[in-house]
């Protein structure tokens, strides 16, 4: 543990390349450490399964016009409900859109892109990250690490990896088994099953404390959508501080 303060904040990949709100998170975090000291963490929460986290919007170079590219994903069931560390890209994804991003991307990210490594969704966008220097300094803690699982404390709202269909999927906790959300009112039921920690995620509502009891961070640098759903009063230690403004915070930093 650091002997000073514990500057966290939490985020989930968000685009091959990061959204401008994770910069302004990362900007953050490095402005109160230059004021207060201490070490920056990344609470990487690479065990979040949606697939539109990943979505990615770049801007034409030329028109101004703006696209929203992802990633291919080796199945529909992978795409839907594996989590985003479990999220295998096909091959030939990152060739073919590296063909694609000379117009929308500078040479400086675009090389970036190129050298980046991962067979997975998580593992490549922090390879990204890295390449653009945003990971300097920066303690990352992923969401999908065994030691960090066995090492959280026991929450009951969760989800939990489980077999299903070939692949391994988040699938919400409920009574009696597991629940596979297809959409609208519609749900996948799974039969019950034993399970231990390795296997367990937070959801929304159960995040902060499960990360806390192992990060045990001074500062949170909470993002704008975030502000209004945690439960502050789980962490009455922790100073919250807002993420500064940045505009067009959805589009990717390039």
């Amino acid at each position: 543990m650091s002997a000073g303060p514990v500057i966290c904040f939490g985020q989930q990949p968000c685009g091959f390349f990061p959204r401008r709100f994770l910069a302004a998170k990362f900007t953050t975090a490095r402005r109160l450490q230059a004021e207060l000291g201490g070490e920056i963490v990344l609470f990487y929460h690479d065990s979040d399964h949606d697939p539109r986290e990943t979505q990615t919007l770049l801007r034409h170079r030329r028109t101004g016009e703006v696209a929203t590219l992802n990633f291919a994903f080796a199945n529909r069931l992978q795409r839907k409900w594996s989590p985003l560390h479990l999220k295998r890209i096909p091959a030939g994804w990152q060739a073919g859109m590296i063909r694609q991003l000379g117009a929308y991307v500078p040479a400086e990210p675009l090389a970036a892109f190129k050298a980046a490594e991962g067979a997975n969704v998580a593992d490549f966008c922090l390879s990204v990250y890295r390449g653009l220097g945003l990971l300097e300094g920066v303690r990352v803690v992923r969401s999908s690490d065994p030691a960090f699982r066995r090492a959280a404390c026991a929450i009951g709202d969760c989800f939990v990896d489980v077999p299903h269909g070939g692949e391994v999927v988040r699938a919400r906790r409920v009574a009696g088994g597991f629940r596979l959300h297809e959409g609208g009112d519609a749900y996948v039921e799974l039969p019950d099953a034993p399970f231990g920690s390795v296997q367990v995620s937070p959801t929304r509502e159960t995040r902060l404390r499960w990360m806390q009891s192992v990060i045990r961070c001074t500062h949170y640098v909470a993002g704008a959508g975030e502000q209004a759903y945690l439960r502050r009063e789980e962490a009455p230690e922790i100073t919250f501080v807002p993420r500064d403004a940045i505009d067009r915070p959805e589009e990717a930093l390039v």
